[in-house]
């Protein structure tokens, strides 16, 4: 007990002569993604901070606190102590309403879950990866979980890039007699059954639209890659059977197409599905065939610029250092156009292809998020692939928009606060 008191003095003392700790998030910044963490670090220790909209890259300033200063240290971020003064002349600059620049005030760590399968290494996933890296908790949940009711007990959910349509992502054609594809049919046939379901597309579908009503009663959703669009897929398909026999045992519907229900989906509508279970595809959002036309040199994407004082959600989620950044592929490497849904935010997009990257919109009382692709520091990332090792990219731009999402829940209860 003497040791935690100790330990809090030593957290918590401030030295008067420095009252705040400005963290640039501009190129001088020697580790974007464990700012990310300290910044969740300090919100865990119930510390409000500010995040600087557009000022240096999206910076965050803190008070003047002995142990954030140790925390920084320690984990090699790049920080600059400046005295009060300083501080209330940047807050004062980024009031003038001629700058694009807005202070966001963060006070309560979100609770964060990752919907991943029970055994999947932080690596298999990119929001996993850089949680891990970042040193950023979160709690694992999945089809069980989802369905009886824990949910409720998180802010902010993130979606493994898994098939929400019950086909096992499309894999038959390549992996159908490999053991580890066995294993995983094996595994999703046993846990539906065991939550009384008899296909696993019905089970996933109930997972789907337990989410989606999960973002309707406030809660923040973030997916990449094939959790995109084979979950919009899934809730259109509420009134039909998409799935050959091969993977439930029965043939599709032959008008499954026009039984698809555009209304139950967030992000996506008036698409095709890929019918042949033989492709590696769902429908025609995904524009991963589109980059064939260019290579990994040319392949690049851009962020918008929005308003940070008036359109403050897309300005935070695409808080960067950068706003040109280097394309990656996936399943789903990005979404086009012309399916998406007129209310839905494009927040980047491929200007050679015409397809957005990264997009984002409302549901009733939450909000959900799509980026495209599977490991922004992976070009062609493909299975069984050796892991990404973020000690070799802590700069990353593509990595710090999901860092984004991170912090944003807790720029939104403040903003709903207030």
């Amino acid at each position: 007990m003497k040791y935690c008191l100790t330990f809090l003095v030593f957290l918590f003392v401030n030295i008067s002569l420095a009252n705040k700790i400005l963290v640039p998030m501009d190129g001088k910044q020697a580790n974007h993604l464990k700012a990310y963490g300290v910044a969740y670090w300090v919100l865990e220790k119930d510390v409000t901070m500010e995040w600087l909209l557009n000022y240096r890259g999206g910076s965050f300033m803190f008070p003047y606190l002995k142990g954030i200063e140790e925390r920084l240290v320690i984990k090699g971020v790049t920080y600059e102590i400046i005295p009060d003064g300083r501080a209330r002349s940047i807050i004062m600059e980024i009031s003038d309403p001629e700058v694009n620049m807005e202070v966001v005030q963060l006070e309560v760590a979100p609770k964060i879950a990752v919907y991943t399968p029970p055994g999947k290494l932080p690596w298999d996933d990119a929001v996993t990866l850089v949680l891990t890296y970042a040193e950023i908790p979160y709690a694992e949940v999945y089809d069980a979980e989802v369905i009886n009711g824990m949910l409720a007990e998180y802010d902010w959910l993130h979606l493994h890039h898994e098939d929400f349509t019950g086909q096992y992502g499309k894999f038959y054609a390549s992996f159908r007699t490999y053991p580890w594809y066995k294993q995983q049919v094996a595994e999703l046939e046993a846990l539906a059954a065991s939550l009384g379901f008899n296909k696993v597309s019905k089970m996933k579908l109930a997972v789907a639209t337990t989410i989606k009503n999960f973002v309707i009663g406030g809660g923040f959703l973030f997916t990449m890659c094939s959790g995109t669009d084979s979950f919009d897929i899934a809730l259109a398909a509420l009134n039909t059977d998409i799935c050959e026999s091969m993977y439930d045992g029965d043939p599709m519907h032959h008008d499954c197409q026009e039984r698809l229900d555009f209304n139950q989906t967030l992000a996506f509508q008036n698409f095709q599905l890929v019918k042949d279970p033989m492709k590696y595809e769902y429908s025609n959002i995904d524009g991963t065939d589109d980059h064939m036309k260019l290579n990994e040199k040319t392949d690049k994407f851009e962020l918008f610029e929005f308003s940070a004082k008036w359109d403050i959600v897309p300005t935070i989620l695409t808080q960067c250092h950068t706003n040109i950044i280097n394309g990656f592929m996936g399943q789903t490497t990005d979404f086009r156009k012309q399916f998406i849904k007129s209310n839905v935010i494009v927040m980047a997009e491929n200007k050679a292809l015409g397809t957005a990257r990264y997009i984002h919109g409302e549901l009733g009382m939450g909000t959900w998020t799509f980026y495209g692709g599977h490991d922004p520091e992976d070009y062609r990332h493909v299975v069984g692939d050796p892991p990404t090792d973020l000690n070799l990219y802590p700069n990353s731009p593509g990595y710090r928009l999901i860092l984004n999402n991170i912090l944003f829940p807790a720029a939104k209860k403040q903003k709903q606060k207030t």
